[in-house]
């Protein structure tokens, strides 16, 4: 069995976090409402968490 990686899953982790965290104080900065602020947060996460385990997968492939 080869070896687990640790780093992927905190990355992703890592990304969806701060994703989260910045698209949504962007929003509240340019004055969205704290509900609309958190979704639209949420749905630019999922997209870059989807983009980012496409992108580390993609590079699994290849090595």
């Amino acid at each position: 069995m080869r070896r687990y990686n640790f780093i992927r899953p905190l990355l992703i982790i890592a990304v969806a976090y701060l994703v989260n965290n910045i698209v949504a104080n962007v929003c509240l900065m340019l004055g969205a409402t704290k509900e609309a602020a958190s979704n639209i947060g949420f749905a630019v996460m999922l997209i870059a968490v989807i983009i980012t385990f496409i992108r580390l997968n993609k590079n699994k492939r290849k090595s």
